[in-house]
């Protein structure tokens, strides 16, 4: 389903959807009947991964393969470990038929560069990709919160309206208990 996720816009929630049912589909198979997965439990996963695969990619661009003790870091780096060109050829092949493609192509466009610090006095800063990858951790982390969060209020809601159908089944019963005089 990657290129269903990678479109600009969609509605991520329905393809999760999709995912659960895929999975409760296999789980049945598999002839397990008491575990079900949610959308949300899904995408949370999914998050949780990539941000494991994440780490574990950094600590092999350090350390080598063999420092890697992840048991789905090879599945994943099968899926996710594209080289630098092959993900620059995607976003080429991307913008090829567009404007913006076309003004890149013939350099007709001005980036936008920093502007460096007016401070005569040297600044330690971090080397950029380690931001981007601070600033990648922290987003990361923001959408698993949210997603918590969102699940969260999503038991709350469930539970409310099973305590409204409980209250709803006692009210039921104990006015036909009045009318039969029981």
């Amino acid at each position: 389903m990657d290129q269903a996720f990678d479109q600009p816009v969609c509605k991520k929630k329905k393809l999760w959807e999709l995912v659960a049912e895929k999975v409760n589909a296999k789980l049945r198979e598999s002839e397990v009947t008491d575990i079900t997965v949610k959308a949300y439990e899904c995408d949370l996963k999914w998050r949780n991964m990539l941000a494991t695969y994440r780490k574990n990619a950094e600590r092999a661009k350090r350390l080598g393969t063999t420092g890697v003790h992840w048991e789905f870091f090879k599945a994943m780096h099968e899926v996710l470990g594209k080289s630098r060109e092959e993900i620059e050829a995607q976003r080429r092949a991307k913008f090829s038929g567009t404007r913006v493609g076309k003004a890149i192509a013939s350099k007709r466009f001005t980036p936008i560069l920093p502007t460096p610090p007016t401070t005569s006095t040297p600044i330690t800063t971090r080397p950029p990709q380690d931001i981007l990858q601070l600033y990648m951790e922290l987003q990361e982390r923001k959408m698993n919160m949210w997603a918590q969060q969102k699940a969260l209020e999503e038991r709350k809601i469930e539970a409310i309206n099973n305590l409204a159908q409980a209250i709803s089944n006692l009210a039921q019963r104990n006015s036909t208990q009045t009318k039969d005089g029981h």
